[in-house]
């Protein structure tokens, strides 16, 4: 059993904070802070814990950045061995040995991009598990940073991991900074992999969850909520099928990747126009995938070949009963009738029904073709190569 939540009750009247200096703020109208014993007893735990601003030197602080998981804004303190998140609700300290994964994932909209944490432990608020934080920046947003930091310890400890000074994207430097101080991998997406809106991430849902599918080199990545990491050496077959009615099921797909240990994903409501950008990773990566939607296909034309079938003998039967009735009525005509309208007769019941079908090859399935694998890291300064000029400035 593990203890993973303790509330304490403390009684007690408020108490007013001692001023410095004695000054008395109540002559001018200002009454002395108040703090109630629980408040007292908070701030004395957090700065006893270290984990409060007194918790050794803040090497660098990113103010009220959104976090998408879990939600709020949160201050960002990066230590020598550890970084802070400082909310108003909760705080969090994280050891950089806690963190097995930096994701840095840009969003469709060309506007923003999500930093994706992979945490193991899990950070845990009450009983709620976060194996990955996931934070939302805008791509132009250009924050000043002087690291506080001696010149001897950055010249010896993090002589080429860090620089002293940084004016970039807001995304940039805290991947940086985070970099130079953890020392950890920083991944992104695929060179492999372009969406066919030239986009690096896919719209897809998990269940009623939406949200963007990243192909990465050794893996699958989804974001933002329920984030979910899937390695590519853990597949043993991905599926392309359609699901729902014939006009949905035209213009989206789902895949459902299953895996060699047991278990699958599922990734639903992906545009159609994704299946052969998807196809071509798939086989760049030596992923084995079946493509169900091609069968699907073949079903349909054969069972429509089959009904236009059915069709046509229906007419022929139909067509051959009327000529059974007319020739019972020509055995009958009286010898009297006029030739006219024997001819007339015969043109009414010998016109031909015709029935026509269409029908069209079935797609196999692809094969897969052999490709070389690429490293994680990348030059972060190649995502910012077409990056649009406009910017708003944060100084620190």
């Amino acid at each position: 059993m593990n203890l993973v939540e303790m509330r304490f009750y403390i009684p007690g009247p408020p108490v007013k904070k001692d001023q410095p200096d004695g000054e008395d703020l109540s002559v001018d109208g200002d009454e002395p802070e108040e703090l109630n014993a629980a408040n007292l007893f908070y701030e004395t735990l957090m700065e006893k814990a270290e984990i409060g601003e007194v918790a050794g030197d803040t090497f660098a602080t990113f103010p009220d950045v959104l976090h998408l998981t879990p939600r709020g804004r949160f201050d960002i303190d990066m230590y020598e061995n550890s970084l802070r998140l400082r909310g108003k609700t909760y705080d969090y300290k994280i050891q950089y040995q806690s963190i097995k994964k930096f994701f840095l994932l840009p969003k469709n909209d060309d506007t923003h991009t999500l930093i994706t944490i992979g945490l193991d432990p899990p950070l845990r608020q009450g009983q709620t598990r976060y194996p990955f934080l996931v934070m939302q920046l805008k791509l132009d947003d250009e924050y000043n940073l002087d690291l506080n930091m001696t010149d001897e310890l950055l010249q010896t400890r993090y002589k080429d991991k860090l620089q002293a000074h940084y004016e970039e994207p807001i995304h940039q430097v805290i991947t940086k900074v985070f970099r130079g101080l953890s020392g950890k991998k920083v991944i992104m997406p695929s060179k492999d992999f372009t969406s066919h809106h030239n986009h690096r991430g896919i719209k897809c849902s998990i269940k009623a969850n939406e949200g963007l599918l990243f192909c990465l080199d050794k893996s699958f990545m989804f974001v933002p909520k329920p984030a979910t990491y899937v390695q590519i050496e853990n597949i043993s077959v991905i599926t392309m099928s359609r699901v729902g009615g014939a006009v949905s099921a035209s213009r989206t797909f789902d895949i459902t990747m299953t895996l060699k240990g047991g278990g699958e994903h599922q990734f639903s409501n992906i545009n159609r126009e994704e299946q052969q950008p998807l196809e071509l990773f798939f086989k760049a990566k030596n992923i084995r995938f079946k493509n169900e939607m091609a069968e699907d296909t073949s079903a349909l034309i054969a069972a429509a070949l089959d009904n236009d079938e059915l069709m046509g003998s229906s007419d022929e039967e139909v067509d051959g009963g009327h000529r059974g009735s007319a020739d019972e009525d020509e055995e009958s005509v009286d010898e009297d009738f006029q030739a006219e309208s024997e001819s007339d007769v015969a043109e009414e019941y010998d016109s031909a029904h015709e029935s026509s079908g269409s029908g069209s090859g079935s797609h196999s399935d692809a094969e897969m073709d052999d490709a070389e694998d690429e490293g994680l890291d990348e030059d972060l300064d190649e995502q910012e190569e077409e990056r649009p000029k406009k910017k708003s400035k944060i100084d620190k």
